[in-house]
């Protein structure tokens, strides 16, 4: 450790360019997977707020809620618990005046079921009356207020704004939360259609009855469009970077121990083992690159807190950890590369030279 860190004050320049480019890495390593958790919990916020396990679907509907429509004789034989709750959801075009037009999801429920009970208000109150609606708070950073009457996919009828609900988004869409009468109204399909899902908050329950079917709710939710896709390409793009940070870091120390093999069979011939000198050039690495990751949090948490609240943006302690343990691993391996050039050092050079 001694050596490495008198070596990277004497070559101060060089060994700021390598921090300079672990830095840039870890910086865009921890922009990535925060915008990846950031744009996954927009898919899935509502779904995780309602605790949902089970979802009931229409089994012709490709495991989308949006298309499912469950009727009267779908559901007759349907137990509706305190863990159940009846859902209806259509896409939705939101304008109101002199407010920006908005594309949402119109979610309708039950009073009497845990989904309406559960909203979590921010501002406002939850919707009583039938043409009262809770929207999420994006609706808010778009200057929308409460009182402000919406018009939903070109519709007469008005819907007006009584509260505002966070963590309520599905599939990145903003929700809409009102009646189920007001749903079948906006949904304008079967006149005996009931709903467009049952959701449970019970593990264990079953209901596949008509064109009814149990689907676990892992399942529904990678199912929901672009959702898998946007993770994998997410994964792609980290793994990607590791694995560049891996060889900038194996290559740099490579050549930095090729020029210094000199000196190091000067210091074998002095009786300095060889474990010493592999341990500073594995020291040398943990420094530079923890040096270039904390350098990187810092500059994260900065952008963090400047970036608007549109941006979906999520930095976790865990994407902290798994970054900053991510890189130094990677510092560790890249260091033991060069290595076997140390060990194989003949310190008779040294000493004919």
């Amino acid at each position: 450790m001694f050596l490495a860190i008198k070596e990277i004050k004497r070559e101060k320049l060089r060994y700021g360019l390598i921090i300079l480019m672990i830095f840039l890495i870890s910086y865009l390593i921890f922009v990535l997977s925060s915008l990846a958790l950031g744009l996954a919990s927009e898919n899935t916020q509502a779904i995780e707020s309602w605790n949902a396990k089970q979802v009931v679907l229409n089994k012709n509907a490709n495991v989308s809620m949006s298309q499912s429509v469950l009727n009267k004789d779908d559901l007759k034989k349907a137990k509706i618990g305190k863990d159940e709750a009846l859902l209806g959801q259509t896409p939705v075009v939101v304008k109101s005046k002199q407010r920006s037009q908005v594309s949402a999801q119109f979610i309708g429920v039950k009073k009497s079921q845990f989904i309406y009970h559960d909203q979590e208000l921010i501002a406002g109150r939850k919707a009583s009356k039938a043409h009262e609606v809770v929207v999420d708070q994006a609706f808010k950073v778009k200057g929308y207020k409460i009182g402000d009457q919406l018009e939903l996919n070109g519709m007469k009828q008005k819907y007006q704004i009584v509260g505002f609900v966070q963590n309520a988004k599905i599939n990145i869409a903003p929700i809409i939360y009102g009646t189920l009468t007001s749903w079948k109204t906006l949904r304008q399909g079967m006149p005996n259609m009931r709903a467009s899902a049952i959701i449970s908050r019970n593990a264990n329950y079953r209901y596949n009855d008509g064109n009814s079917k149990t689907y676990p709710i892992k399942q529904f939710i990678n199912k929901l469009p672009g959702y898998t896709a946007q993770n994998m390409t997410f994964q792609l793009m980290i793994g990607f970077l590791f694995i560049i940070s891996l060889i900038i870091i194996a290559v740099f120390l490579y050549i930095l121990t090729m020029q210094k093999m000199h000196n190091f069979a000067v210091m074998r011939a002095q009786g300095i083992p060889s474990g010493t000198l592999v341990w500073s050039t594995v020291s040398q690495a943990i420094i530079l690159v923890g040096i270039g990751v904390i350098i990187g949090l810092l500059a994260m948490l900065l952008t963090a807190k400047v970036l608007p609240a549109a941006v979906p943006m999520s930095f976790t302690p865990t994407i902290m950890l798994s970054g900053t343990l991510g890189m130094l691993l990677t510092g560790i391996i890249g260091s033991l590369i060069p290595i076997r050039s140390i060990l194989k050092v003949d310190p008779a050079k040294a000493i004919g030279e």
